[in-house]
């Protein structure tokens, strides 16, 4: 009488998982709020020279480029002198105050930006690795409220800096809660849903309401007009996490980690009430008796570590694949997101039309992964997603943007949908070939080597201050070589899944790198036709 036989006669999909599938697209909102706040935040618009009354004169002085100008001596037409600017007048859209126009990091101050920015992704490892530990010392909820009022804290303290270090400290803060307050969440809905509810469930809740919070956040900074009230207003909501501990229960399978058997019946129990649910308690009886004595037995698993994965051949090369695929994925999903400027169309707009991809992505992991396997969504989604992002670079280098803003747009929407899929088909893809014995262990880390990775995203987009395409070009190059990293690695559609190190060491071991289910299954049936053709041409 485990849990999932237990959950059943509790309700697997009753009032209370209906309940909480709502507050875990709550969450996604809040996450989506949270995360993308430093996109909003920092758009610069056209910019040009703003030059002191005195230091202008008719025919004297002549723009060289947004960041500099060109000064002719009154007297004397043949002396010329490059000055550089100081002030800069902006186009404002529909008068939006972003950071970068307030505190005018343009030019040679540029580097402020990708340099604040960038510690967002220190604070979102130091985070994941603080917050896990603290997820299983004090349990998932209280952690998970924990961490979504810590970046909630984080955006409201960064709408006060007016400097550099205190700017970076606060994205440090605001970035400690980047992934725990959406994994710890979705962990709850995960234990408590049935499993033939959980992958449709799970996918259309996040599509919806991820996507829904990246569509308003842009209008909402519009109709604001300021980075500063946006960021309250983001923040706010956060505040809605303080009513969990009052509608939800407590991890289930946590609580028997930490052998608080008479908690988790309690848990359970309220839940079937909830649910409408008459439960004898022989069978809560039953479900306790059950854990014990697995407790009391020693488990071959338990002398399995994650550092083990490192020690054999074939998991040590699974490891480091799965460590760059993240780095390569990361970095890709976080550029492709933010990289909306310059390509002829209000990056307010693009950033919330483009929010929409995820809804379709959601739906093409749902109807496609089960056909062509993990291994064929994980590369089919990088690979094609190269071939979009390099055609947006260079498309980007040889249109005029003013012209082809409607094409340049729509490749980035592009763009940004593959990301999306490659982004959820990865994260399913290394859970499964992880072994069961470290899963949980060797998600987490790498999550936290991919976020760590991320620290670079804010200067790839720096580089578009150089060369427009070079983030787009850069990007695509990464997202070619993580393709061809999927094609080493096994599939995991339709297989038993490793338990231990051991069994993962032998999982797929025949398997070839161009093994895929879709095209296995198609010449099964061409082997089964070409068979009952011979055996027809036979009888006659």
């Amino acid at each position: 009488m485990d849990v999932e036989r237990v959950l059943e006669k509790c309700g697997n999909f009753g009032r209370y998982q209906i309940m909480l599938l709502g507050l875990y697209g709550y969450t996604n909102i809040v996450s989506s709020l949270h995360y993308f706040s430093q996109t909003i935040i920092s758009f610069t618009p056209d910019h040009r020279c703003s030059l002191p009354v005195e230091e202008f004169s008719e025919n004297a002085t002549s723009l060289l480029d947004s960041c500099s100008y060109i000064q002719w001596d009154d007297t004397d037409l043949s002396t010329q002198r490059e000055t550089k600017c100081h002030s800069w007048h902006f186009d404002k859209e529909s008068g939006y105050e972003s950071i970068t126009t307030e505190l005018e990091w343009v030019c040679d101050d540029a580097y402020k930006l990708a340099v604040g920015q960038s510690f967002f992704f220190v604070g979102s490892v130091l985070g994941t690795i603080f917050f896990g530990y603290l997820a299983d010392r004090i349990g998932r909820l209280p952690a998970c409220v924990i961490t979504t009022l810590t970046g909630a804290l984080g955006d409201f303290l960064t709408s006060f800096v007016t400097s550099l270090p205190w700017f970076s400290a606060t994205r440090f803060v605001s970035g400690l809660s980047t992934d725990t307050q959406y994994v710890l969440m979705y962990i709850l809905v995960f234990e408590y849903l049935s499993p033939k509810h959980r992958t449709f469930g799970l996918n259309i809740i996040l599509a919806v309401f991820y996507c829904f919070g990246l569509m308003i956040s842009p209008w909402m900074a519009i109709w604001l007009g300021n980075w500063r009230t946006y960021l309250w207003a983001a923040s706010l909501p956060a505040l809605g996490v303080l009513v969990y501990p009052f509608c939800l229960f407590e991890s289930v399978e946590w609580l028997l980690t930490k052998h608080k058997f008479d908690r988790a019946v309690h848990c359970l129990k309220r839940i079937a009430k909830f649910n409408g649910r008459q439960v004898e308690d022989s069978v809560f009886d039953e479900f306790v008796k059950h854990y014990k004595e697995k407790k009391n037995r020693v488990e071959t698993t338990s002398s399995d570590t994650f550092m083990g994965m490192l020690r054999t051949p074939r998991l040590r090369k699974f490891t480091i694949i799965l460590f760059l695929k993240s780095m390569i994925i990361t970095v890709a999903f976080d550029i492709l997101s933010r990289n909306v400027e310059g390509v002829g169309t209000s990056p307010f707009l693009l950033f919330s039309y483009t929010g929409f991809c995820y809804l379709p992505a959601g739906l093409t992991i749902i109807f496609f992964q089960n056909i062509i396997g993990r291994k064929g969504m994980a590369c089919a989604s990088l690979f094609v997603g190269a071939i979009i992002t390099a055609a947006t670079g260079y498309l980007v280098a040889t249109l005029d943007p003013s012209e082809y803003a409607l094409i340049l747009a729509f490749m980035v929407g592009l763009g940004r949908y593959g990301a999306v899929v490659a982004y959820d088909a990865e994260a399913q893809y290394a859970a499964e070939i992880i072994p069961t014995s470290v899963r949980g262990r060797g998600v987490a880390n790498i999550h936290v080597v991919g976020y760590a990775f991320g620290f670079f995203s804010s200067y790839v987009i720096f580089l578009g201050t150089i060369f427009k395409p070079l983030p787009s070009l850069f990007i695509s190059v990464l997202l070619f070589i993580g393709a061809a990293l999927c094609l080493t690695l096994p599939e995991t559609l339709h297989k038993t899944l490793p338990q231990t190190l051991q069994e993962g060491e032998l999982f797929a071991k025949d398997e070839k790198w161009y093994f895929f289910p879709c095209f296995q299954r198609r010449e099964s049936r061409n082997k089964t036709e070409s068979q009952l053709e011979a055996a027809n041409v036979t009888t006659k």
